[in-house]
Protein backbone atom coordinates (compact mmCIF):
# COMPACT_ATOMS: atom_id res chain seq x y z
CA UNK A 1 0.00 0.00 0.00
CA UNK A 2 1.69 3.48 -1.12
CA UNK A 3 1.40 6.46 1.13
CA UNK A 4 1.34 9.62 0.29
CA UNK A 5 4.33 11.35 2.18
CA UNK A 6 2.91 14.82 1.39
CA UNK A 7 -0.14 14.64 2.92
CA UNK A 8 1.94 14.02 6.20
CA UNK A 9 3.08 17.67 7.80
CA UNK A 10 6.27 17.93 8.15
CA UNK A 11 8.19 17.48 11.39
CA UNK A 12 11.92 17.67 12.40
CA UNK A 13 12.40 14.70 14.00
CA UNK A 14 15.71 12.57 13.85
CA UNK A 15 16.82 10.71 11.08
CA UNK A 16 15.33 7.06 12.18
CA UNK A 17 12.11 8.83 11.74
CA UNK A 18 12.65 10.21 8.20
CA UNK A 19 13.08 6.55 7.08
CA UNK A 20 9.29 5.70 8.18
CA UNK A 21 6.70 6.67 5.82
CA UNK A 22 4.02 7.03 9.03
CA UNK A 23 5.57 8.82 11.62
CA UNK A 24 2.94 7.66 14.28
CA UNK A 25 4.19 4.07 14.06
CA UNK A 26 6.23 2.83 17.05
CA UNK A 27 8.03 -0.38 16.80
CA UNK A 28 9.19 -0.60 19.88
CA UNK A 29 7.97 -2.98 22.49
CA UNK A 30 5.24 -0.90 24.63
CA UNK A 31 4.02 -3.38 26.90
CA UNK A 32 5.76 -2.29 30.16
CA UNK A 33 4.64 1.55 29.54
CA UNK A 34 0.90 -0.15 28.54
CA UNK A 35 1.04 -0.96 32.07
CA UNK A 36 2.80 1.24 33.76
CA UNK A 37 0.40 4.33 32.18
CA UNK A 38 -2.90 1.94 33.57
CA UNK A 39 -1.27 1.74 36.68
CA UNK A 40 -0.54 5.78 37.30
CA UNK A 41 -3.94 6.25 35.47
CA UNK A 42 -6.01 4.69 38.08
CA UNK A 43 -4.12 5.54 41.04
CA UNK A 44 -4.22 9.23 40.37
CA UNK A 45 -8.30 9.36 39.49
CA UNK A 46 -9.06 7.56 42.30
CA UNK A 47 -6.62 9.58 44.27
CA UNK A 48 -7.24 12.63 43.49
CA UNK A 49 -11.17 12.03 42.91
CA UNK A 50 -10.86 10.91 46.27
CA UNK A 51 -9.53 14.29 47.44
CA UNK A 52 -11.75 16.59 45.42
CA UNK A 53 -14.41 14.50 46.74
CA UNK A 54 -13.38 14.67 50.70
CA UNK A 55 -13.13 18.61 50.10
CA UNK A 56 -16.42 19.14 48.18
CA UNK A 57 -17.85 18.25 51.68
CA UNK A 58 -16.16 20.92 53.53
CA UNK A 59 -16.13 23.19 50.70
CA UNK A 60 -17.68 26.53 52.37
CA UNK A 61 -14.97 25.81 55.00
CA UNK A 62 -11.71 25.80 52.92
CA UNK A 63 -9.12 27.94 54.00
CA UNK A 64 -7.58 29.64 51.00
CA UNK A 65 -4.60 27.62 50.69
CA UNK A 66 -6.71 23.95 51.01
CA UNK A 67 -8.39 25.78 47.96
CA UNK A 68 -5.18 25.68 46.18
CA UNK A 69 -4.22 22.21 47.25
CA UNK A 70 -7.96 20.84 45.65
CA UNK A 71 -7.01 22.99 42.78
CA UNK A 72 -3.69 20.71 42.53
CA UNK A 73 -5.82 17.89 42.91
CA UNK A 74 -8.11 19.20 39.81
CA UNK A 75 -4.69 19.70 37.44
CA UNK A 76 -3.76 15.81 38.42
CA UNK A 77 -7.02 14.74 37.70
CA UNK A 78 -7.24 16.49 34.64
CA UNK A 79 -4.07 15.00 33.07
CA UNK A 80 -5.07 11.62 34.15
CA UNK A 81 -8.69 11.70 33.07
CA UNK A 82 -8.25 13.60 29.61
CA UNK A 83 -4.23 11.85 28.68
CA UNK A 84 -3.89 8.74 30.43
CA UNK A 85 -6.78 7.30 27.78
CA UNK A 86 -4.84 8.15 24.98
CA UNK A 87 -1.45 6.98 25.71
CA UNK A 88 -3.22 3.61 26.84
CA UNK A 89 -4.26 2.85 23.93
CA UNK A 90 -1.48 4.16 21.84
CA UNK A 91 0.94 2.20 23.85
CA UNK A 92 -1.36 -1.07 23.30
CA UNK A 93 -1.84 -0.19 19.30
CA UNK A 94 2.04 0.74 19.02
CA UNK A 95 1.57 3.68 17.31
CA UNK A 96 -0.78 7.10 18.13
CA UNK A 97 -4.18 6.15 16.77
CA UNK A 98 -5.83 9.58 16.93
CA UNK A 99 -4.34 11.49 14.28
CA UNK A 100 -3.03 14.83 14.10
CA UNK A 101 -6.26 16.62 15.82
CA UNK A 102 -5.98 14.04 18.54
CA UNK A 103 -2.28 14.74 18.53
CA UNK A 104 -2.64 18.66 19.06
CA UNK A 105 -5.49 17.72 21.69
CA UNK A 106 -3.11 15.51 23.67
CA UNK A 107 -0.65 17.83 23.94
CA UNK A 108 -2.51 20.72 24.88
CA UNK A 109 -4.61 19.13 27.10
CA UNK A 110 -1.08 17.69 28.80
CA UNK A 111 0.41 21.33 28.65
CA UNK A 112 -2.54 23.22 30.94
CA UNK A 113 -2.94 21.04 33.09
CA UNK A 114 1.26 20.49 33.76
CA UNK A 115 1.43 24.44 33.15
CA UNK A 116 -1.46 24.74 35.91
CA UNK A 117 -0.21 22.14 37.96
CA UNK A 118 3.02 23.96 38.73
CA UNK A 119 1.70 27.55 38.73
CA UNK A 120 -0.59 26.40 41.48
CA UNK A 121 2.77 24.77 43.02
CA UNK A 122 4.15 28.46 42.75
CA UNK A 123 1.44 30.16 44.04
CA UNK A 124 0.99 27.42 47.04
CA UNK A 125 5.22 28.35 47.63
CA UNK A 126 4.58 32.00 47.80
CA UNK A 127 1.44 31.86 50.05
CA UNK A 128 3.68 29.95 52.64
CA UNK A 129 6.84 31.77 52.23
CA UNK A 130 4.53 35.28 53.25
CA UNK A 131 2.38 33.74 56.06
CA UNK A 132 5.33 31.77 57.53
CA UNK A 133 7.66 34.80 57.41
CA UNK A 134 6.14 37.96 57.06
CA UNK A 135 3.08 36.66 59.50
CA UNK A 136 0.86 39.76 59.35
CA UNK A 137 0.24 39.14 55.95
CA UNK A 138 -2.04 36.15 57.37
CA UNK A 139 -4.39 38.64 58.64
CA UNK A 140 -6.05 39.91 55.57
CA UNK A 141 -5.94 36.86 53.22
CA UNK A 142 -9.44 35.68 52.80
CA UNK A 143 -11.28 32.88 50.37
CA UNK A 144 -12.08 35.33 47.73
CA UNK A 145 -8.13 36.32 47.34
CA UNK A 146 -7.41 32.25 46.68
CA UNK A 147 -10.53 32.25 43.86
CA UNK A 148 -8.96 35.37 42.36
CA UNK A 149 -5.63 33.66 42.34
CA UNK A 150 -6.91 30.45 40.93
CA UNK A 151 -8.19 32.72 37.91
CA UNK A 152 -4.74 34.17 37.08
CA UNK A 153 -3.25 30.26 37.45
CA UNK A 154 -5.98 28.71 35.04
CA UNK A 155 -5.77 31.93 32.93
CA UNK A 156 -1.64 31.86 32.52
CA UNK A 157 -2.28 28.41 31.76
CA UNK A 158 -4.34 28.78 28.94
CA UNK A 159 -2.45 31.41 27.43
CA UNK A 160 0.66 29.20 27.58
CA UNK A 161 -1.06 26.05 25.96
CA UNK A 162 -3.12 28.35 23.33
CA UNK A 163 0.00 30.07 21.98
CA UNK A 164 1.05 26.87 19.75
CA UNK A 165 -2.77 27.62 18.15
CA UNK A 166 -1.79 31.12 17.08
CA UNK A 167 1.55 29.94 14.88
CA UNK A 168 3.94 30.62 16.76
CA UNK A 169 4.53 27.31 17.60
CA UNK A 170 2.83 23.95 17.48
CA UNK A 171 2.05 20.34 18.82
CA UNK A 172 3.95 17.47 17.47
CA UNK A 173 4.30 13.23 18.15
CA UNK A 174 7.29 12.28 20.63
CA UNK A 175 10.31 10.22 19.32
CA UNK A 176 8.53 6.69 20.57
CA UNK A 177 5.16 7.81 18.53
CA UNK A 178 2.47 7.11 21.12
CA UNK A 179 2.33 10.61 22.85
CA UNK A 180 2.24 14.43 21.87
CA UNK A 181 4.11 17.20 23.23
CA UNK A 182 5.25 20.61 22.37
CA UNK A 183 7.41 20.94 18.99
CA UNK A 184 10.45 21.19 21.12
CA UNK A 185 12.16 20.64 17.42
CA UNK A 186 11.07 24.09 16.09
CA UNK A 187 14.02 25.48 17.99
CA UNK A 188 16.34 24.38 15.40
CA UNK A 189 13.94 25.38 12.14
CA UNK A 190 14.16 28.95 13.13
CA UNK A 191 14.42 32.33 15.13
CA UNK A 192 10.82 32.42 16.03
CA UNK A 193 11.04 28.53 17.14
CA UNK A 194 14.23 29.43 19.49
CA UNK A 195 12.33 32.43 20.47
CA UNK A 196 9.28 30.51 21.53
CA UNK A 197 10.88 27.16 23.01
CA UNK A 198 13.29 29.77 25.28
CA UNK A 199 10.13 31.56 26.36
CA UNK A 200 8.60 28.62 27.21
CA UNK A 201 10.99 27.54 29.03
CA UNK A 202 11.35 30.73 31.37
CA UNK A 203 7.61 31.29 32.09
CA UNK A 204 6.44 27.93 32.53
CA UNK A 205 9.29 26.40 34.00
CA UNK A 206 12.78 28.34 35.20
CA UNK A 207 10.64 31.09 36.84
CA UNK A 208 8.12 28.96 38.64
CA UNK A 209 10.90 26.57 39.91
CA UNK A 210 12.96 29.43 41.15
CA UNK A 211 9.92 31.03 43.05
CA UNK A 212 9.72 27.53 44.46
CA UNK A 213 13.14 27.09 45.76
CA UNK A 214 13.48 30.71 47.14
CA UNK A 215 10.24 30.64 49.03
CA UNK A 216 11.10 27.38 50.69
CA UNK A 217 15.01 28.12 51.26
CA UNK A 218 13.41 31.09 53.04
CA UNK A 219 10.81 28.82 54.98
CA UNK A 220 14.05 26.22 56.20
CA UNK A 221 15.76 29.88 57.51
CA UNK A 222 12.52 30.57 58.99
CA UNK A 223 11.73 27.40 60.61
CA UNK A 224 15.44 27.15 62.18
CA UNK A 225 15.70 30.49 63.40
CA UNK A 226 11.94 29.98 65.18
CA UNK A 227 13.18 26.70 67.07
CA UNK A 228 15.65 28.55 68.76
CA UNK A 229 13.66 30.97 70.00
CA UNK A 230 11.43 28.48 71.38
CA UNK A 231 14.38 25.92 72.54
CA UNK A 232 14.02 27.15 76.27
CA UNK A 233 10.79 26.10 76.42
CA UNK A 234 9.14 22.83 78.15
CA UNK A 235 9.55 19.35 76.48
CA UNK A 236 5.99 19.44 75.06
CA UNK A 237 6.73 22.72 73.23
CA UNK A 238 9.43 21.49 71.94
CA UNK A 239 8.10 18.13 70.56
CA UNK A 240 5.17 20.18 69.13
CA UNK A 241 8.13 22.54 67.36
CA UNK A 242 9.84 19.69 66.05
CA UNK A 243 6.39 18.04 64.56
CA UNK A 244 5.88 21.10 62.63
CA UNK A 245 9.56 21.43 61.29
CA UNK A 246 8.33 17.74 59.70
CA UNK A 247 5.00 19.06 58.80
CA UNK A 248 7.21 21.68 56.79
CA UNK A 249 9.87 18.73 54.94
CA UNK A 250 6.75 17.34 54.70
CA UNK A 251 4.53 19.79 52.60
CA UNK A 252 8.20 20.21 50.34
CA UNK A 253 7.69 16.62 48.96
CA UNK A 254 4.79 17.97 47.02
CA UNK A 255 7.15 20.67 45.26
CA UNK A 256 9.98 18.42 44.81
CA UNK A 257 8.30 15.55 43.65
CA UNK A 258 6.43 17.16 40.94
CA UNK A 259 10.11 18.86 40.29
CA UNK A 260 11.57 16.12 40.45
CA UNK A 261 9.09 13.76 38.41
CA UNK A 262 9.35 16.88 35.76
CA UNK A 263 12.87 18.22 35.48
CA UNK A 264 14.57 15.06 33.24
CA UNK A 265 11.93 15.35 30.94
CA UNK A 266 12.40 18.96 30.43
CA UNK A 267 16.24 18.56 30.05
CA UNK A 268 15.57 15.82 27.06
CA UNK A 269 13.08 18.17 25.80
CA UNK A 270 16.22 21.05 25.89
CA UNK A 271 18.51 18.94 24.07
CA UNK A 272 16.06 17.71 21.61
CA UNK A 273 15.43 21.85 20.92
CA UNK A 274 19.06 23.24 21.14
CA UNK A 275 21.53 19.75 21.01
CA UNK A 276 21.68 17.03 19.41
CA UNK A 277 18.08 14.84 19.00
CA UNK A 278 19.66 12.13 17.32
CA UNK A 279 21.82 11.22 20.36
CA UNK A 280 18.63 10.13 22.53
CA UNK A 281 17.83 7.26 21.68
CA UNK A 282 14.13 6.35 21.25
CA UNK A 283 13.40 3.76 23.59
CA UNK A 284 14.83 5.61 26.46
CA UNK A 285 13.19 8.80 25.39
CA UNK A 286 9.71 6.91 27.03
CA UNK A 287 11.00 7.31 30.22
CA UNK A 288 11.34 10.63 31.38
CA UNK A 289 7.73 11.11 30.13
CA UNK A 290 6.05 8.10 32.08
CA UNK A 291 8.19 9.60 35.27
CA UNK A 292 6.67 13.52 34.68
CA UNK A 293 3.33 12.07 34.22
CA UNK A 294 3.56 10.19 37.22
CA UNK A 295 3.66 13.29 39.11
CA UNK A 296 -0.30 13.27 39.57
CA UNK A 297 -0.15 9.58 41.11
CA UNK A 298 1.82 10.48 44.43
CA UNK A 299 0.31 14.12 45.19
CA UNK A 300 -2.58 12.34 47.04
CA UNK A 301 -0.41 10.27 49.08
CA UNK A 302 1.32 13.07 50.06
CA UNK A 303 -1.94 14.76 50.96
CA UNK A 304 -3.00 11.87 53.23
CA UNK A 305 0.44 12.29 55.01
CA UNK A 306 -0.15 15.78 55.58
CA UNK A 307 -3.64 15.80 56.93
CA UNK A 308 -2.14 12.65 59.69
CA UNK A 309 0.18 15.12 60.56
CA UNK A 310 -2.08 17.99 60.94
CA UNK A 311 -4.42 15.42 62.87
CA UNK A 312 -1.73 14.69 65.01
CA UNK A 313 -0.33 18.74 65.75
CA UNK A 314 -4.11 19.59 66.35
CA UNK A 315 -4.38 16.72 68.64
CA UNK A 316 -1.63 18.05 70.78
CA UNK A 317 -2.74 21.55 70.87
CA UNK A 318 -5.74 21.14 72.33
CA UNK A 319 -3.61 19.60 75.30
CA UNK A 320 -1.99 22.64 75.96
CA UNK A 321 -2.15 23.80 79.82
CA UNK A 322 -3.46 27.38 80.01
CA UNK A 323 -0.58 28.73 81.27
CA UNK A 324 1.06 27.36 77.68
CA UNK A 325 -1.60 29.07 76.15
CA UNK A 326 -0.77 32.32 77.83
CA UNK A 327 2.64 33.11 76.05
CA UNK A 328 3.46 35.48 73.80
CA UNK A 329 1.86 36.30 70.57
CA UNK A 330 5.43 36.29 69.25
CA UNK A 331 6.35 32.85 70.22
CA UNK A 332 2.79 31.55 69.50
CA UNK A 333 3.12 32.30 65.60
CA UNK A 334 6.96 30.65 65.84
CA UNK A 335 5.10 27.39 67.20
CA UNK A 336 1.86 27.67 64.30
CA UNK A 337 4.14 28.29 61.08
CA UNK A 338 2.16 26.16 58.75
CA UNK A 339 -1.35 27.13 61.02
CA UNK A 340 -2.39 28.35 57.80
CA UNK A 341 -2.43 25.87 55.33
Amino acid sequence: VSVNMKRIPPHPLNSSWKLKSDIFYNLNPNFICFLFSIFIGILSTLGNGYVIFMSSKRKKKLRPAEIMTVNLAVCDLGISVVGKPFSIISFFSHRWVFGWMGCRWYGWAGFFFGCGSLITMTAVSLDRYLKICHLSYGTWLKRHHAFICLAVIWGYATFWATVPFAGVGSYAPEPFGTSCTLDWWLAQASVAGQAFILSILFFCLLFPTAVIVFSYVKIILKVKSSTKEVAHYDTRIQNSNILEMKLTKVAMLICAGFLIAWIPYAVVSVWSAFGQPDSVPIQFSVVPTLLAKSAAMYNPIIYQVIDCKFSCCRSGGMKKSSSQKSRSTKSHSSLNLISWF
